[in-house]
């Protein structure tokens, strides 16, 4: 919206100026629509999803758009025939012209959508980040991509458990198209990884946490595109430092007083995210001019248990770089 703007005469009035930015992304979007009427129902409601409305289910949004029901929006979603894929190649593009630079970070990450029954497509009782427990749910992978320019929602991909795919009829009863077969979350942020690297679209970093991190074969395809990346690792991950290999928290343990820094990880609601790190070199890649490290992060305050992440960079990347790349991760809360 901010590129629009600035093309669009200064002279108009802040809502002339709104309206003609929405409809000019609208049009970027006009040919992945079978039906025109399937097109405006898509442009009202996106409207409704940038609308104050405090929840964004089916109900509250037709509520702001002064509808009686949900149901145009629900056949919009379920049974309106048009090209997702294409609006989200189109969103990338957009994100290529306006948002792209030199430091931009990608951000794997995951939500759950809480449900009741079994016919929604991927659910299943299966653990909840956002409840901290088991739940009846869904889960979905997101990219996103932060850059000093903004930050937005970039892919997804919806996780179907192994109980979903080894149940043809229940997938065929959902409409599940028949190539979809399991794939682990990880291999599903290296799909959309991929897609959004070969765009060309311009990447410093890669981010994620420990479900992405402890994936060996998502950072060696990291490692052979010479792609920069800082990822959470669990506790117990082993690395090779010094021709040895050992736990991650042991390496953590080893750090003298004078290998940590107080460094902020970007700035959070409440001020600067201050923690003290670390960092040490492990074994080097086959990539020439490249070098592996362990990065550790330890809270200031007393008693918490230090996390681990492994970092793959150009030589010469400075702690403080690293600090600010892994940090970029927590922008994914206020996409």
């Amino acid at each position: 919206m901010r590129f629009l703007f600035s093309t669009i005469n200064g002279s108009s009035s802040p809502e002339e100026v709104w309206t003609t930015a929405f409809n000019e992304l609208g049009q970027r979007i006009r040919r992945a629509f079978v039906r025109p009427e399937s097109y405006q129902r898509a442009q009202t409601y996106v409207q409704g999803l940038m609308s104050p409305v405090e929840r964004k289910n089916g109900w509250q949004v037709a509520e702001a758009l002064g509808e009686a029901t949900p149901y145009a929006i629900q056949h919009l979603l379920d049974r309106a025939k048009w090209d997702c894929d294409g609006v989200r190649d189109e969103l990338r593009t957009y994100v290529v012209e306006t948002l792209a630079a030199p430091k931009a970070v990608l951000v794997i990450d995951e939500t759950v959508f809480l449900k009741k029954g079994t016919k929604s497509v991927g659910v299943q009782r299966q653990y909840s980040g956002t409840a901290g427990c088991i739940e009846n749910c869904q889960i979905g992978v997101f990219l996103a991509y932060a850059s000093a320019k903004g930050h937005t929602l970039l892919d997804r991909e919806l996780y179907l458990p192994k109980s979903w795919t080894q149940d043809l009829d229940r997938c065929r009863a959902a409409d599940v198209p028949e190539e979809v077969s399991f794939s682990t979350k990880p291999e599903l942020a290296a799909r959309m990884l991929w897609r959004s690297l070969d765009s060309g679209l311009e990447v410093a970093w890669v981010t994620g946490d420990t479900v992405y991190g402890s994936s060996q074969t998502l950072r060696a395809g990291l490692e052979t595109r010479k792609q920069a990346y800082a990822l959470a690792v669990a506790c117990k991950e082993h690395v090779e430092v010094q021709g040895t290999r050992r736990r991650a928290d042991q390496v953590a343990r080893s750090l003298a007083r004078e290998d940590w820094q107080e460094l902020s990880a970007g700035t959070g609601s409440k001020g600067p995210r201050l923690f003290a790190w670390a960092r040490i070199e492990l074994a080097a890649p086959e990539a020439n001019g490249w070098q592996r490290w362990l990065l550790v992060r330890q809270s200031l305050d007393e008693g918490a248990k230090p996390a681990e992440r492994a970092v793959f960079a150009p030589i010469g990347t400075t702690l403080q770089e690293m600090v600010e790349a892994y940090g970029a991760r927590w922008t994914v809360e206020i996409v």
